[in-house]
């Protein structure tokens, strides 16, 4: 199914499965789906299994919405001491739709006890879910829930929550992650557990010895926390240099300050040395880092102390504390603030899940979870990007019960794609028009202020604001003007939606094919041995180009990049 597909059935109020492979685009369906709630005015609850998950969806886990927490069983009397707190009579009065990320590691026991405390706060017992939009989301071959023993993974497909919510199903078979097609041959062979001896010996191409010197540049991924925290502190006890320590502050509820620091990627006590490399744990395009992005301290600040971080592009840049915060309408119930930085050197599997990386070291010669080298391995755009230094006989295994389940979801995807082709496009509209009115939303869309995107649930993803506008036939000054930026700004939107694989080929913002050429031969003729159009300074080119007659702005040779073949 397509993104725009998923999209028009989330719009009719249909409770959906949102799932497709790693890199299929899941979390900007999600976001975009979000963000048109928020614009129509209906009130959206963003959480996630995992405190990881949630911290990066700007949401709460799903445990700590629903007042469910750590329980395993919920009682008739658990129910009813919940129903004696006022804040979440609010939470679940205000909910029209629940957004729930990360389901693989929900399991099927937690979400039938959700559909019963759903039910009992909305006075709705007739509807699954009180009657709520539920949206999951997720892909069911990545981590499983945690089970005791030998017992087999209790999935949310398992519950009677599932079979009796009629999810519509919502499978994205586009992908935006792997371009290399000998890679994602390789990952979709994982999911259909159909590995062949080919397949292996491909992988095991980049299977080489662990060094340390060969490998500082490049994250590290193990699947215990002892071997990860043995490499980084390791590698900056090897720093010869002084030591700079950064303390976490916060504030709000104590029960939830403690979940956002179990849960934040930014260590308590940040120790950092010059010569540190370290990892962006936190999206911030307009400073210039996304979580994941690479670099290396090379400097303190004089007036504040904050590090100086110098990017893998050579870019620097003073990384200033931030806030992770626990929201609830709009009203901050807890907040942790640290440097978003976390030692680089190695992190674990788990705590990998939704980074995209360009190169990773990899050891699962101990993998001990279904989907633990799938994961791994999708991390990573290419698998020239892939430095294996352990592939256990079982690293690539997927638990059977997902086999069985994920060709039914495929086909009644299809099946969903199908009849989402017979609808007229009036009565499509009238549909989802009429589920915004249900909800207490209001038709006309409204643009949403900066300090709403900030403040409401998930924190906007600038450049897909921008995608998306130049998608629907926007010019770049239109979307400029209406985003309140400069143009540079959104060129830089769309270079990122670039690196994000999200296709930019949009003929109304194409430069003329003259220009694309005289920028073609200026990169030709100054770009540096091992750089590529994307990664050359721009300066030589600018100044080749004003030698040669060309009076192209800084904005001009970058859009006209983003057009060279």
């Amino acid at each position: 199914m397509t993104q725009a597909s998923a999209l028009d059935i989330l719009k009719m109020g249909h409770n959906v499965f949102l799932t497709g492979s790693a890199g299929a685009g899941k979390t900007y369906v999600l976001n975009a789906y979000i963000r048109y709630l928020q614009e129509h005015d209906v009130d959206v609850a963003i959480t996630a299994s995992t405190g990881i998950a949630a911290t990066h969806m700007g949401g709460m886990t799903i445990h700590a919405w629903s007042g469910i927490g750590i329980r395993d069983v919920m009682s008739d009397w658990d129910i009813e001491m919940l129903e004696e707190k006022k804040y979440l009579w609010d939470r679940y009065d205000k909910a029209r739709v629940l957004v729930i990320d990360e389901v693989s590691m929900l399991s099927g026991k937690f979400l039938d006890n959700l559909d019963r405390i759903c039910k009992a706060f909305k006075r709705n017992f007739d509807k699954p879910f009180g009657g709520m939009q539920i949206i999951l989301c997720g892909d069911l071959f990545q981590l499983p829930p945690i089970t005791k023993g030998d017992m087999p993974a209790d999935f949310v497909v398992n519950s009677n929550a599932w079979k009796q919510s009629g999810f519509a199903m919502c499978y994205l078979t586009e992908q935006h992650r792997q371009d290399d097609t000998d890679f994602l041959d390789i990952l979709n062979a994982i999911r259909a557990n159909n590995v062949t001896d080919e397949h292996r010996e491909l992988l095991e191409t980049r299977l080489r010895e662990f060094d340390p010197d060969d490998f500082q540049n490049i994250t590290k991924l193990f699947t215990h926390n002892a071997d990860v925290d043995a490499i980084n502190s390791n590698e900056l006890a090897n720093i010869s240099e002084q030591e700079e320590v950064f303390l976490m502050s916060d504030k709000g509820r104590a029960n939830l300050v403690e979940n956002l620091k179990k849960s934040c990627l930014a260590p308590q006590v940040l120790k950092l040395k010059l010569g540190a490399q370290v990892m962006f744990v936190k999206n911030n395009f307009d400073a210039g880092y996304v979580n994941g992005t690479r670099g290396e301290v090379v400097d303190f600040d004089p007036d504040d102390n904050y590090p100086v971080v110098k990017m893998l592009d050579g870019d620097e840049i003073t990384v200033q504390p931030v806030d992770w915060s626990v929201e609830d309408n709009g009203k901050i119930l807890a907040s942790i603030t640290q440097i978003p930085l976390r030692h680089a050197w190695a992190i674990t599997v788990h705590k990998s899940q939704g980074m995209s990386l360009d190169a990773a070291v990899i050891d699962l010669s101990k993998s001990f979870a279904y989907g633990m080298g799938y994961v791994a391995l999708s991390r990573v755009r290419r698998l020239d990007g892939v430095h294996l230094v352990g592939l256990g006989e079982n690293a690539l295994a997927v638990d059977p019960q997902i086999l069985r389940v994920d060709k039914s979801l495929q086909e009644l995807s299809s099946r969903a794609e199908t009849r989402l082709a017979e609808f007229k496009q009036e009565d499509l509209t009238q549909l989802q028009n009429d589920f915004i009115l249900k909800s207490g939303g209001k038709l006309e869309a409204r643009k949403l202020t900066k300090k709403e995107l900030k403040q409401k649930g998930i924190k906007t993803r600038n450049f897909q604001i921008s995608y998306d506008m130049i998608k629907a036939g926007k010019s770049l000054s239109d979307v400029a003007r209406e985003m309140d930026y400069v143009l540079g700004t959104i060129v830089g939107h769309l270079e990122t939606a670039r690196e994000e694989n999200l296709d930019v080929n949009f003929v109304h913002i194409r430069p003329d094919s003259e220009m694309i050429g005289h920028v073609r031969d200026a990169f030709d003729q100054t770009k540096e041995a091992g750089e590529d159009y994307q990664t050359a300074k721009l300066t030589p080119v600018k100044k080749y180009l004003d030698r040669a007659g060309h009076r192209y702005s800084f904005e001009d040779i970058r859009l006209a990049r983003l057009f060279i073949e």
